[in-house]
């Protein structure tokens, strides 16, 4: 798959957020990368910031990122249908750690 249509297929996941919680998303930036970090190359996404629950007023920091890595994702899936499915899942499990939401929570919610 290119990584035109990987990019199409984060910002479809990206629309499909309800609008209600998009709203509330503050600094933060979605970005596609090809290959997850050499320490851990299996990752499919990834928050690096501030989740929204631990930001003080103070608080004045660049954008929290969120990336999704296509070849990890590509890697585990056999079909196009399968990589839509993986790539909902990775952008709503990313998005919830902005909003502090953190693995084990995720894990009780079913989204793993």
């Amino acid at each position: 798959m290119t990584r035109e249509r990987f990019e199409e297929l984060v910002s479809d996941a990206l629309d499909e957020i309800p609008p209600e919680l998009t709203a509330m998303m503050d600094n933060v930036v979605v970005l596609v990368e090809d290959d997850a970090p050499a320490d851990d190359p299996d990752l499919l996404g990834l928050y690096d910031g501030i989740p929204l629950t631990e930001r003080t007023l103070a608080w004045t920091g660049l954008p929290d990122r969120i990336t999704i890595f296509r070849n990890p994702t590509l890697a585990i899936c056999e079909t196009e249908e399968d990589v839509v499915d993986e790539v909902a899942i990775t952008v709503v499990h990313e998005i919830a750690h902005h909003f502090g939401i953190d693995d084990d929570a995720l894990h009780d919610l079913g989204w793993d």
